[in-house]
């Protein structure tokens, strides 16, 4: 079932501000087991489930629903889309990739110069976003403007698929509808106390979506779901490799946005090595969380992170193992009903 919704989800296009397609999949899921939904004015999805516990601890569960992707700026003479970049991307990654622009999905391809136009100066520089264009196949700027517009959003066009009988999968979006997925499963279960499932909005160009959710929520204790950078690469030292894909859930301790809750690290490290959980800590610090804004809320929000390792993230073709995210789920699962002992 997890591989499943993992898989209708990456197919989605979510780009921060434009994750509605997402969002009306997740609704349509978690409504027949929540006890209260509400939309709020930014797009985020706050599903609560009652718990068994009648006034213990108020807990939040956050994964967010927008991936990376693109918008367009202007439309050139010719019918070429210049384009902005909507989170943070690695422009070497761009070149040749398939995507989709609008809601009609029109399809594109991300061009640059052919490389027998180019200098010897060219040739030895990495081409910037600027230097780019989206090719629609249109003959004109009035070609062009009859299937798209500037602001129109525009997201990788790429399959998700199992690679093999190992447990790994690929597709775009791994980060983070990986922990959309598992939220989607733990809220089938009554949890030990009142749990608030929420899939935020715009985390990757700033965190905003989480911001105002936790504001509006103000629950006691948080938990992260997250998709987190793998390096466990061949030409990566092995003191930044971060984390490994296959290696189990990632327990983070801090990253550059958050020092996490050493009581509920520790909680979660005890659970994975009572329940026989494959994990690992995050050895490097990089990169930030939905955390970074639900921890500095109100008078302060205790807080952890459970993730799973994504290669090749932020791009169309990350790679995550299954097993990881299996994890994820069990432990996040444990977690919830050690809630209920918390006083």
């Amino acid at each position: 079932m997890l591989l499943t919704r993992l898989s209708k989800l990456c197919t989605l296009d979510g780009v921060s501000g434009c994750e509605g397609a997402v969002r009306e999949y997740i609704l349509s899921e978690v409504r027949p087991y929540a006890d209260e939904v509400r939309v709020d004015s930014m797009g985020n999805v706050m599903a609560l489930r009652r718990g068994r516990k009648m006034g213990g601890k108020c807990l939040m569960l956050a994964a967010h629903m927008d991936e990376v992707g693109f918008i367009v700026k202007r439309i050139t003479d010719e019918g070429m889309l210049k384009f902005g970049v909507v989170g943070g991307m690695d422009p070497r990654i761009l070149m040749g990739k398939r995507v989709r622009v609008g809601e009609e999905k029109i399809p594109g391809i991300i061009g640059i110069k052919a490389v027998h136009l180019t200098t010897a100066e060219e040739r030895r520089k990495v081409p910037t976003v600027s230097d780019m264009y989206i090719d629609i196949g249109a003959t004109s700027r009035a070609d062009a403007e009859k299937d798209v517009a500037p602001g129109d959003y525009i997201a990788f066009d790429s399959d998700f698929y199992s690679m093999g009988d190992r447990g790994f999968v690929k597709g775009k979006a791994i980060d983070d509808r990986a922990g959309c997925a598992v939220l989607l499963e733990l809220i089938r279960q009554t949890p030990a106390c009142d749990t608030w499932f929420v899939f935020t909005v715009q985390e990757e160009v700033g965190l905003r979506g989480a911001q105002i959710a936790a504001h509006a929520l103000r629950p006691d204790i948080a938990l992260v779901l997250e998709g987190t950078t793998a390096a466990d690469l061949p030409n990566v030292d092995a003191h930044k490799r971060v984390c490994s894909a296959g290696a189990g859930v990632v327990i983070g301790i801090m990253d550059r946005g958050t020092i996490y809750d050493a009581e509920l690290t520790r909680m979660l490290r005890e659970i994975c090595e009572e329940k026989q959980i494959k994990w690992q800590y995050k050895q490097y610090t990089s990169g930030g969380t939905d955390a970074g804004k639900i921890h500095l809320t109100g008078a302060g929000v205790r807080t952890c992170v459970l993730a799973a390792a994504v290669r090749y993230l932020h791009s169309p073709v990350c790679v995550a193992s299954l097993h990881d995210i299996e994890a994820m789920e069990e432990t996040a699962r444990e977690f919830i009903n050690r809630m209920g002992e918390m006083e």
